[in-house]
């Protein structure tokens, strides 16, 4: 099911899942991302594809922040749902975030969007938020800037490789 990514290629690759390699490979992260055999756009998908439980897929949801059109991203368990009441109080009123908006604010396609190794073009990381239920699981994984990539982590890896804050941000 799964091929490390260096079982091919590297210039093979998509340049999302290129710089979330290198965005790791820098901070000396110790689980080189890995490349599906199909396409994981969903959290349902990748749980799937990996034989995890559905919780373990962090997902990334990007919200458009009215006040200056910045991303804001949250990162979350694959089984709950953001709830956009409780980010709103951090981060003023919120829209919605089309494909284009998301490739343009991340450098990542929807289903690929990673936490790290945002392309440089769009102005850097979208500001990060984590949400706490992830830190339920032992082993969580993440997207690697393209919908057939992916890389595991701890939740407190995660926090140490984006620097974002923990916060309480599902439905109940």
């Amino acid at each position: 099911m799964l091929e490390a990514s260096n079982g091919s290629p590297q210039e093979a690759r998509p340049a999302g899942f290129l710089r979330v390699s290198a965005a790791l490979a820098a901070q000396s992260h110790p689980h080189a991302p890995v490349w599906l055999e199909q396409s994981a756009r969903t959290s349902q998908e990748a749980a799937d594809a990996l034989g995890v439980s559905l919780g373990q897929i962090a997902k990334s949801v990007v919200f458009r922040k009215k006040s200056d059109d910045s991303a804001v991203l949250v990162i979350a368990s694959g089984d709950r749902r953001v709830d956009e009441s409780l980010l709103k109080a951090l981060t003023g009123p919120l829209g919605r975030a089309d494909a284009d908006y998301v490739k343009n604010r991340t450098g990542f396609s929807i289903g690929g969007v990673s936490p790290v190794g945002f392309a440089p073009e769009t102005g850097g990381a979208p500001q990060l938020f984590i949400d706490r239920e992830l830190f339920r699981f032992e082993l969580i994984w993440a997207a690697a800037g393209h919908p057939n990539g992916v890389f595991k982590m701890t939740p407190a890896e995660l926090e140490s490789l984006t620097g974002a804050p923990v916060i309480d941000v599902v439905k109940a």
